[in-house]
């Protein structure tokens, strides 16, 4: 199939997911439950497929890939409770931004400021991503649209650095670049200290060139070139722009995640991570319509340049 051609904006119950999800089950099963143990839910298998663009061969890579990833990175993935890191949430560590971009993309931040290396390590401060990034990839819109991060590094100390070795560093990469089923479409990088150099160049190897050209570096002066990829409407006023409080979207977030608690703890205990209910799709019989998810409505911007 080519991704080119595909509608990835199309509905869970078109002919297109449909009959991909049949595939990609059929794939699934022989490559992880050739005994049939285990039932992939619909919903699990659509976040694969819309990560790679309806693509089942693709997909059925991203998913043995997570699969992997959890098994290998058990001191990551074994353990996502919000409540275990929930004074790092609500020193306004990570937040998620109310509104989504020009692209309907989600919008990410992270404040290095705002981790104390003496109270948390990067293992947990991982962690926090990691229960992020499940959470919003049961979105469809995020599934269709993708993310964009925002790394402030103001506060980025030598402390900071020594918490990330190699080992990590090929961890966060895999996450970022194929082992998690949602698109990173860009990273943006702003007050970022000359020292923070070393740990980038740990990152860098594990990443494609495709991903290497997503990551922006703004410097200290990034007001005017953050607007060049987001509208000042989105960008809250800590980065120059006019839309809601990054405390506020902190906060918010922060009780979104506390709220996740027993989906988060279901996710970290499950075989595959396939938490999700529903109908399952068979070859030409009619799903029960499932509620969906409420999302805030947000009007799309024409594309900032």
């Amino acid at each position: 199939m080519n991704p080119g051609s595909v509608d990835l904006l199309s509905p869970d119950d078109s002919f297109l997911v449909r009959s991909s999800v049949v595939r990609l089950r059929l794939r699934a099963q022989a490559e992880l439950d050739p005994l049939h143990i285990l039932d992939f839910s619909d919903g699990f298998l659509i976040k694969f497929l819309r990560a790679r663009d309806l693509d089942v061969e693709l997909s059925l890579k991203l998913m043995l890939n997570y699969q992997r990833w959890r098994r290998e990175s058990p001191e990551i993935s074994g353990c996502l409770s919000p409540r275990s890191v929930s004074a790092l949430l609500n020193n306004g560590y990570h937040g998620v931004l109310p509104l989504r971009d020009h692209s309907g993309s989600r919008v990410l931040v992270y404040r290095i400021c705002r981790w104390n290396p003496k109270d948390w390590t990067a293992i947990q401060v991982f962690r926090v991503s990691l229960m992020t990034s499940e959470v919003i990839a049961m979105e469809t819109e995020t599934q269709q649209r993708g993310v964009k991060v925002i790394f402030d590094l103001e506060g980025w100390s030598f402390s900071h650095a020594l918490q990330i070795n190699p080992s990590l560093a090929r961890k966060i990469s895999s996450v970022l670049v194929d082992s998690f089923p949602l698109k990173v479409k860009a990273i943006h990088l702003i007050n970022e200290p000359i020292f923070f150099g070393p740990v980038f160049a740990m990152l860098r190897p594990f990443l494609p060139d495709k991903m290497k050209k997503r990551v922006h570096m703004h410097g200290f002066n990034y007001h005017d070139s953050l607007t060049d990829f987001f509208p000042t409407s989105l960008l809250p006023p800590e980065y120059g722009g006019e839309g809601p409080g990054l405390e506020g979207a902190c906060q918010q977030w922060a009780n979104r995640l506390l709220q996740s608690e027993r989906l988060l703890e279901q996710i970290a205990a499950h075989r595959t991570g396939d938490v999700t209910a529903g109908n399952q799709i068979t070859g030409g019989e009619e799903d029960e319509e499932e509620p969906q998810q409420e999302e805030q409505e947000v009007h799309h911007q024409e594309e900032v340049h």
